[in-house]
């Protein structure tokens, strides 16, 4: 129909210009189906008149001989500008296409697009707010579904079902998170929905103790030592010193809504926790004992605009953490936590769920939900993006980095889990040391093994 009318309309515009055409005896114009055939010839005398009124008819214009159409008297003008670099903005072929030729300029290592086993996780709930991985530095891989905690030896194959939490027989009963002590694998802590805090000791597969002071489910846990951080619905962040018997040492209380991130930083001297409330609050190490008086956090940042959740600190500058918000935010955004400066945020296009840094390279993973549910990777701090990973149905809730920081699994609410290589190229993984012998089981052998 455009076309149509287009073609209609300009059949109008030729029309019209031609009625309005000047006769060569000067004086009015004539209607074009009154000129005759047998109209004489211009005159030589006539012909710059002629020109003149043809050129005013049809440009505009009284001065035929200076308002030429197309002219080659002079060069064209010089173009104002980087014209060229103007035009590969205007007219650059595609985005993905740009991004190619830059991630050759990145890194230097090949980077796998598939991930190098998927494996079935059924019942890994779909909740933004908990946090169901935690890879020890044993390897050995601690997974939630549901109400039971499973620990997959990455060396051997093996797999074991370590614990099953029931809350007086409640059918929403479930683990809401896990997290293994830093160093020695031998302890591994559970948060439930009942809001207990449970330690075990995963060779004897015997818990030790279960701590209270949570009045609803625990989302997130931290370790700094012998403190565990615990960070709960009930919006409180609790200090447990585990190796007393009295082991609530110390509540922060800075959050209004669910607390669903917590990372001490490398040195320990300072706690990050996020929560549903937007808000990202900084802790002095000192607020975890028992002698301080001084409960309120160092910072309090109110720049997302959305729940907190993904916190990382980076192994290669002291002070630098990284943050990500949640659907109504989808930035990254980078700290000082000495200053509390923000130093850099983007915006990434989509819900923002864990973070990971490379602990060879100044990189950052990120893993994120809808539209695309996929997994990038950065370079910081450029923030130029150097891969994409696809292939989860759902969104990325949780990414967990092996021992050896090569390999990233990540957990998705379409409850399968990914292991990416992504942080070193594969001919410096050695499978056979990081899986075993017979290499990591299959989807079958997972599925059937811990249900």
């Amino acid at each position: 129909m455009n076309v149509s009318l287009s073609k209609h309309r300009l059949r109008e515009d030729c029309s019209s210009s031609s009625s309005s055409l000047p006769s060569s005896e000067g004086g009015e114009s004539e209607e074009s189906n009154s000129v005759s055939d047998n109209q004489k010839v211009v005159s030589d005398a006539n012909k710059d008149e002629y020109s003149s009124r043809l050129s005013s008819a049809l440009l505009g214009v009284d001065d035929a001989a200076n308002s030429r159409i197309m002219s080659f008297a002079e060069k064209a003008p010089v173009q104002k500008g980087d014209t060229v670099n103007n035009l590969n903005i205007l007219y650059s072929a595609s985005a993905s296409a740009t991004q190619k030729k830059t991630n050759t300029k990145l890194v230097s290592r090949s980077i796998p697009s598939a991930p190098s086993r998927v494996l079935d996780a059924p019942d890994l709930m779909d909740d933004y707010y908990l946090n169901l991985l935690s890879w020890s530095d044993t390897n050995v891989l601690a997974v939630a579904l549901a109400n039971t905690v499973y620990l997959w030896n990455a060396g051997t194959g093996d797999i074991q079902e370590l614990c099953t939490y029931e809350e007086g027989g409640s059918v929403d009963s479930h683990i809401s998170s896990v997290a293994w002590v830093q160093e020695g694998g031998a302890h591994l802590a559970v948060g439930t929905s009942g809001g207990t805090t449970q330690l075990w000791d995963v060779h004897a597969r015997k818990q030790l103790r279960s701590m209270d002071g949570h009045s609803d489910r625990i989302g997130s846990m931290a370790w700094n030592r012998h403190i565990l951080s615990s960070g709960s619905r009930d919006t409180n962040i609790i200090n447990h010193d585990v190796r007393v018997a009295r082991h609530a040492v110390s509540t922060l209380s800075a959050h209004s809504q669910e607390v669903c991130g917590l990372t001490w930083s490398n040195d320990g001297e300072i706690l990050a926790s996020g929560g549903n409330d937007n808000l990202l609050c900084l802790w002095d190490a000192s607020a975890s004992s028992s002698m301080s008086t001084r409960m309120e956090p160092r910072f309090k940042m109110t720049d997302h605009q959305a729940a907190v959740k993904a916190l990382a600190w980076s192994p290669h500058e002291r002070n630098l953490l990284a943050t990500g918000g949640g659907t109504a935010d989808r930035c990254i955004k980078f700290w000082n936590s000495q200053t509390g400066a923000l130093l850099n945020s983007i915006d990434t296009g989509s819900q923002v769920c864990a973070l990971k840094w490379n602990p060879f390279e100044k990189e950052i993973l990120s893993s994120h939900g809808y539209a695309r549910n996929q997994i990038c990777l950065w370079k910081y701090p450029s923030m130029a993006k150097i891969k994409e990973l696809e292939g989860h149905t759902s969104r990325v809730l949780h990414l967990a980095t092996s021992p050896d920081g090569s390999t990233v699994v990540s957990g998705a609410g379409d409850e399968t889990l990914r292991f990416w290589e992504v942080f070193a190229p594969p001919s410096k993984s050695k499978p056979s040391e990081m899986y075993g012998s017979t290499g990591m089981p299959s989807k079958i052998k997972w599925t059937s093994q811990i249900r």
